[in-house]
Order: C-alpha cells, then structure tokens, then sequence
C-alpha cells in the first residue's frame, strides 16, 4: 500500500500538501478519509475533469480513456501518459495481460512519480489493477499535482497559492469577480470569462455578460475555450452550479489549462514588446550619432578660431594695454570657454552612452566621421589649453616685467638713500687714536665694538651688493634713467671700498695694542698666581713659628723638632720663589718703558706688593732662631716627665700583682678545710701582719705619683695600674683579711655555742664549696636549694611565696653555715620522722627569704641535737639584713 504525500521541493506554505489553501485537502490522512465520504456530485465533477485532462495529454500520443478506473487498470496508458506529460522515457512496461504484469506496469508508473519527488502514501498498485476508484482518482489528482500546477510561480509563490494569485491579478479588473478560491469564486462563470476576456478580448463581449446567467456564462466559457484555446470541456454548468460547492480539485485542473494556454501567448507578447524596445533604443542611438556628430563640428570650428588669438604675442609699451589684454583674457575664461567646457563634457558623456547602449544591445560600436573620433577632440582641447597657458603665462610675464622695471627703480633709489645716510661719519670714526692712552680692558672694549662694527660693515656688504645688483637688472632691462643709476651706484662702491681699507688699519693698531696689554697683564696675573701662594706661605710659616703647642710626651715634642727641620729645609727654595716674584715686577717696568707705556701703580690682581713680600721674608728669618730654642727647652722637660713615668710604673707593676696575689690567698684560706680553726685563725694573723709591713711600699709609690701630678702628667703607657687601681686594691686586701679573720672568730663562737664537731664544719664548708661554681664565695639560689638538697633536706616552696622577694639572692659561706647551724641546733632530741618548720611554726630564716621550706628526710650526724634559743649570727649577716629572723 501507498499513501499520497507532498511532492519533494515544495516549501512550507508553497507547495499543495502544505498549510493555508491547499492544505486541507492534500494531507492524505485528511484528504482521503475525507474522499470515502465525499458527495457523490464531487465524485462525478473528478471522474470527469480528470478523464478530460487524460485525453488532452494522450491524444498526443493517439489514444485517449473512456473508463478512468478500468483503462488505467494495466497500467500502459498510465505510462503513456507519464511520458507524455513529463517528456522523459519510462522503463520498458511488460506486455503480458497476467495480473503481476498489470502490477509490475503499475509500480514501474508509481516509482515514476516518486522519482519526481513525490511520496505516495496508502496508494498501492493492487488497488489501481483492482479497478478502485478512489484510490485511481487521488493519483491522477497527484500527478496534476505534480506536472500542471505544482511548477507554477507566479511573484514567489508557486503551486496553489501561485495559481490563485496569477487568477486574481488577471481578473481584479472586471466587475463582479473576486477570486479567493477554487470553489464558489467560479459558480458565475464570471472569473473564466474575465480569464479569457484578458488574453483574447476578441472572443468573448464581457460587457454582454450578466452575473445572474451563471449557466450561460460557464458554458459561453467552456465552448470558447474548447474552441479556440484547445481546452477540452472538463465540466459541466449544472454541475457546477447546482452543486453548493463545487469540487476544488476539478476546478483548479480545469483553471490550469487556462494558465498553461496562455503562459505562450503572455511569452510572445513580451517578445513583441522587446521588439519594440529595441527598435526604440536603436532610434535612440541613431539620434544620438546626429547629436555627437554635430557637436563634434561645433566645438572643433570654435577651437581652430580661437587658437590664432591665443598665438598672438605682441607685447605693449604701457601698463595699461597690458592690463586691457588681461581684461580681454579673462572675459574669454569666464564667458567663452564654460559653455564650450560643458560641450566638450557632454560629448564625451554622448559617446561613452552610446557606445554602451550598443553594446548592450549587441550592435557594432560607434565610429565617428574622421577627424571627429574623441581623441581627436581631446588632442584639439589640449592643444587649445596648451596654447591658453602660453598665453597666460605670457600676459603675465609682460605684467611683471613692467612691474618690477618701475618697483626695481624706487627700491634702488630707497637703497641708496639708506646706504648713505649709515656711511656719514664713518670715515672720521676710523681715523680716531683714542686706544693710545686705554688700559687693557678700555682696548679690549675699542676691540669688540670696532668688531660689532665690522659685523655691521659686514651686513651692509650685502646692501651694497643689492643696490649693485639693482644697478645692474635696471642695465638689463634697458631702464630709461640706467645713467644716473650708474653713476650713483658707483660712488657708493668707491665709498665702501674706503671703508674697508680704514677698517682694517684700525683693526690692526687696536690689536697691536691690545697684545701689548694682553702682556703686561698676563705678568701681572702670573705674579698674581704665584705671589698669593708664597704670600699665604709666608703668613703660615708666621703664623706656625709663633704658634703655642701642647704635648704631652718625648715623642710628640720630637716630631714638632722634626717638622720645624723640615720646615727650616724648605727655606732656601722660598727664597728663590721670592727672587722669581720679584722679577717679574721688573719686566712689567721694562716693557713699560721700552714702549713708552704709563705703568701703572696697581696690580689689578693683588693688593700685595713685592715690599709686602720681603717685609713678611724677613720676619720669618727672625722667628726661625726663637723656635729653635723653645723646642729644645720643652724637649728636656718632656724627658723629665718620661724617667717619671718608668719610675711609677717600676713600683706600680710590682705592687699590683702582689695585692692581687694576697687576696686571692685569704680567699683560698677562707674556704679551705685544712686544720682546725684555731690553726686557720693563726695562719690569718700571719697574713694580716705581713700586709701591715707592706704599707711602706704603698707610701712610696704615692711620693711617685704626687710628682707626675705636679708635672701634669696624667698617663702612664708603661703600666695598666693607675694609682686609684691601686688604692681600692689595698683598700680591698684589708677588707678581705678583716672579714675573713671576723668569720672564723664568729665559726669559733658559733662552734662552741652549738656543740658542732670540726667534720659537720668541714662538711658544710666541702658541700659550700663544692657548689660554688663561680669560685667567688657566693651561691646562686639554685646552687644553695641544690646544696641543700644534697645534704639530705626536701625544699618546698610555699603556696603564697613572693618569687619577687628572692630573685638573685645569693648566698656565702658564712651564711650558708649560719643556716645549717640553726637547722640542725633546732632539732629536738630524739625527734624522728619529717617534721617540717613550717608546721612547728619555725621557719629557716634563710630559707623563708628564698621562698623554701625544708623537710628533713636525712640526718647524716648521728647525734642528737638539742634545742637552743635564738642565736647571735656574725656581723656580715647582720648587714645582709638577715638579724630580723633571729629573733624570737
């Protein structure tokens, strides 16, 4: 089975399986559900219409139908008349008169048609051989789809849609007909007649027509078409007519043979008119020819009269025929030539058109008389304008020739006239002999402004030329009063040689003198140079010579005697500056009076004079002998001072190291653990009177230093000891032995007061010692609470102790005995266990101030401890401010 379908090609809207118009009958689920119930005066009005279209097409081929549904059967006529209609060969169709032959011819036809780009839906061959009418009509309702209206394009609009709107356009002239369908816009037969009325007027009398004759209107048309158009009759009056709508598809079938019959006509219509446009166009080009010809001869005549009187050069005397020539050669500019301008223009415009309308219309170029041709015309108007600008440049030339005679002659009279006037009195000027009794800087300025008067000169070395040259173009140009020109020019010339000459003798006695002064100055300026440095020299050398010093050893005051040597050495070259100084003065003087020169009594450099030099000369002379004497004195008392200083330092350096070495003994002796202390008490006493003995060498020394003092000596470089370094030395050696001494006697006391043994001593000095990193007799705090910790007791810090109080609190051997003492003497006999003095109410004084509270974990003595009441500790612990807790 096939269905009908749109035809390839056909755009939305354009082709009749599309939307408006064609739409609503071309769709096949549509068209054809809607065909099954399709009245039966529809069903008649296409089996006739397209049994006509048939025969119209097969009679060209010999045959026709007479059964659509029955002789379309085998298929051969459907084949024939798709080769008659589409003008092409189809496959070879099989001759049998079995059914599958009848089928095969069939689908060879349907394949045909949808070769040509039309989808066959629901339309089978089965259904063509088995005689179905529906199904046979709907294709030969496709095939005129197809071949006689869907190539039909009329303003961009095929198939329908250009069917109708070539029926509305051919008709919208006529009365009472409004085509805007292929239905009920026909049933008048008003829009036939109006069709056929538009393309032969000489058939049918549309004003005979009444709107109300519908029968006779429709068969007036269908006769007149079958007649003389070749349209067979398709349908009948009644038919239409008497049906409410007629059927659309037999109505557009029979509309189109209208449009094809009369496609030719409308063809050869516009060939005619082309004829006759082209027959328009070459009348047009025809008169065109005439026009350029006459043209051409207008303008040549007027170039060949007209180019004698641009030849003509005859020049004329005045400057007022000249200015009439002029005239008359504007007037041809501006009234003559324009019109010929536009003439000339227009001709070429002429030609270039219709030498293009011929080519369009294919017809042989243009080709002018001879002589005539556009080049032609062209090389006349440029000879013309050639000979124009001659002319022109002609009339100008004259113009200014006699222009520039009249203005060449008042400007060499203006010329002269100011020449003149600048040369009076230069002559007097030049002769002057004012630079004889000039200085320098007066000469120098003669110089420059006799130079800016030779610039001057020459600058007006170039109006001289040009009044010159003015002379000598008026000459050229045969000016009628060239004589007295000359004779003026010439005295102007004579004049400006003389100017010259005086010019350059003036130069040349101005530079001769100002050499001379250049001389003399340049001597003054050299003794200038050369005096102020000697000068300067002098007044240091006075100066340094009577210059008070300070020093302060043998070495400074040598180099001062050093320094005057040398100065002493360099006196000899001085002198023999102060000679070249001097001798320069005298050529000044020489040159003076060899060119009879005034000299002058001030050097313009210096204020100093050669007397000013040799009365500074010989005040250096006198002073040089005084500095001699006053450096040797000082040098002897720096000597002095020198075997002072080594005398100090002798004693210095012994005594030093000897103090340094005691107090490093009474320390070791403090916290030694040799012997009892007894034995160290008498070992201190030794010490202590061995340093009284060795105060004498303390007073000596201080004898020594009261002399440096008087001498103002206040450093020694043999010695790093100062007097003051060793009074605190001293002073510190007696502290020392004095503390050390007190603290064994308070050990003694406190021994004896507490029933200590000498070991627990000895063991609270190694422990002491032992932790004294420092070896500087004091603990750290950590030293001590480590110290402590080792010796068997358990440091707490209490819950509100201040770390402030204790910071960098340190502790000596006399101190750390003093609290071991207390603690172990605080133990009550036979106590056991831990007790902590915190909890007894007791606290460690010592121990309190570092923020520590001790538990006893170990006691090392075997013995029992008994208490005692507060104890007395020595004097260094009462100026550590620790007495405070002793009591109570």
């Amino acid at each position: 089975m096939m269905m009908v379908m749109q035809p390839e090609g056909l755009g939305a809207g354009e082709g009749p399986f599309s939307g408006s118009g064609g739409g609503e009958y071309m769709e096949q689920e549509e068209d054809w559900d809607r065909d099954l119930l399709l009245d039966p005066a529809w069903e008649k009005q296409q089996r006739k219409t397209f049994t006509a279209w048939c025969n119209s097409h097969l009679r060209k081929a010999g045959t026709q139908i007479e059964n659509i549904e029955e002789d379309f059967r085998n298929g051969l006529k459907l084949m024939l008349l798709l080769e008659v209609i589409s003008g092409e060969r189809l496959p070879r169709p099989d001759k049998g008169k079995m059914r599958f032959h009848k089928i095969a011819n069939v689908n060879k036809a349907l394949d045909f048609i949808a070769s040509k780009g039309v989808k066959l839906v629901s339309i089978g061959a089965e259904e063509i051989v088995d005689g179905n009418l529906k199904m046979t009509l709907g294709m030969i309702w496709t095939i005129i789809l197809r071949f006689a209206i869907q190539d039909i394009s009329v303003e961009e609009t095929s198939a329908k849609e250009g069917l109708l709107l070539w029926c509305q356009r051919k008709t919208a002239p006529y009365r009472n007909v409004n085509v805007q369908n292929f239905h009920t816009s026909w049933k008048d037969g008003l829009a036939l007649c109006a069709l056929i009325h538009r393309h032969r007027p000489d058939l049918i009398d549309y004003a005979k027509l009444r709107k109300d004759d519908p029968i006779g209107n429709l068969n007036t048309a269908f006769e007149v078409a079958e007649k003389y158009l070749d349209i067979p009759k398709m349908l009948d009056a009644e038919d239409i007519v008497n049906t409410p709508k007629p059927d659309e598809k037999a109505i557009m079938t029979y509309v189109s043979c209208f449009y094809h019959a009369f496609a030719g006509a409308e063809q050869a219509e516009t060939a005619a008119n082309r004829i006759c446009k082209v027959l328009a166009v070459n009348q047009e080009n025809e008169k065109l020819m005439e026009e350029y010809e006459k043209l051409a001869s207008e303008l040549l005549e007027w170039i060949r009269r007209t180019v004698p009187w641009l030849e003509n050069r005859v020049g004329e005397p005045s400057m007022t025929a000249m200015q009439r020539k002029l005239e008359d050669f504007r007037d041809y500019r501006r009234l003559h030539k324009p019109p010929r301008v536009q003439e000339e223009c227009q001709l070429e415009i002429n030609f270039n058109t219709l030498q293009t309308k011929l080519r369009l219309s294919h017809r042989p170029a243009f080709m002018p008389s001879e002589g005539k041709l556009v080049s032609d015309i062209a090389n006349a108007w440029r000879g013309l304008e050639q000979v124009e600008k001659g002319y022109e440049d002609w009339l100008l030339s004259e113009i200014r020739r006699l222009q520039r005679l009249q203005h060449l002659a008042e400007k060499f009279q203006q010329k002269a006239s100011l020449h003149e006037t600048w040369t009076r009195g230069k002559e007097e000027m030049l002769n002057q002999h004012d630079y004889e009794l000039a200085s320098l800087q007066e000469v120098r300025a003669l110089l420059r402004r006799h130079e800016a008067f030779e610039s001057d000169l020459a600058a007006h070395q170039d109006r001289v030329e040009h009044v010159a040259a003015l002379a000598q173009e008026l000459n050229e140009l045969d000016y009628h009063e060239a004589a007295s020109v000359n004779s003026r020019c010439q005295a102007i010339c004579d004049q400006w040689d003389n100017l010259g000459t005086l010019t350059q003798k003036r130069r040349d006695a101005l530079e001769r003198m100002e050499k001379l002064l250049e001389t003399i100055d340049q001597l003054q300026l050299e003794f200038a140079r050369r005096a102020a440095p000697f000068n300067n020299w002098l007044d240091g050398a006075v100066e340094d010579l009577q210059d008070v010093w300070l020093v302060h050893s043998v070495e400074e005051t040598q180099s001062l005697l050093t320094a005057h040597e040398q100065f002493k050495a360099t006196l000899p070259e001085a002198d023999r500056e102060r000679g070249a100084i001097l001798g320069i003065q005298g050529e000044i003087q020489k040159i003076c009076q060899t060119y009879g020169l005034q000299p002058k009594s001030t050097n313009p450099y210096i204020t100093l004079s050669s007397q000013d030099i040799n009365n500074k000369w010989d005040m250096v002379r006198k002073l040089v002998p005084s500095r001699d004497q006053t450096l040797q004195e000082e040098l002897a008392r720096q000597q002095m001072n020198e075997r002072l200083r080594r005398q100090f330092a002798a004693q210095a350096n012994a005594i030093g190291p000897w103090i340094q070495g005691k107090v490093e003994e009474v320390g070791r002796l403090a916290a030694g653990l040799a012997g009892s202390l007894e034995e160290q008490m008498a070992g201190l006493r030794q010490q202590e009177q061995n340093i009284i003995n060795y105060k004498s060498n303390i007073d000596r020394l201080e004898g020594d230093h009261q002399l440096l003092q008087e001498s103002l000596v206040f450093d020694n470089k043999h010695t790093v000891y100062s007097m003051e370094h060793i009074r605190v030395g001293w002073e510190q050696l007696l502290t020392s032995i004095a503390r050390t001494i007190n603290e064994v006697e308070n050990q003694v006391l406190t021994r004896d007061a507490k029933g200590l043994s000498q070991e627990q001593l000895n063991e609270f000095r190694a422990s002491f010692n032992h932790f004294d990193r420092k070896r500087n007799g004091m603990m750290e705090p950590d030293d001590f609470r480590a110290c402590l910790i080792s010796m068997g007791y358990d440091l707490v810090s209490p819950p509100n102790c201040s770390q402030k109080y204790h910071q960098n609190r340190q502790v000596d051997l006399c101190e750390f005995e003093a609290s071991l003492v207390y603690k172990v003497s605080s133990r009550p006999a036979g106590a056991t266990g831990k007790p902590c003095l915190k909890n007894q109410g007791i606290w460690c004084p010592l121990l309190a101030s570092m923020g520590t509270c001790m538990h006893v974990v170990n006691i090392r003595c075997t013995q029992a401890y008994t208490y005692t009441h507060k104890i007395k500790f020595s004097k260094s612990l009462k100026n550590r401010g620790l007495e405070r807790w002793l009591d109570g």
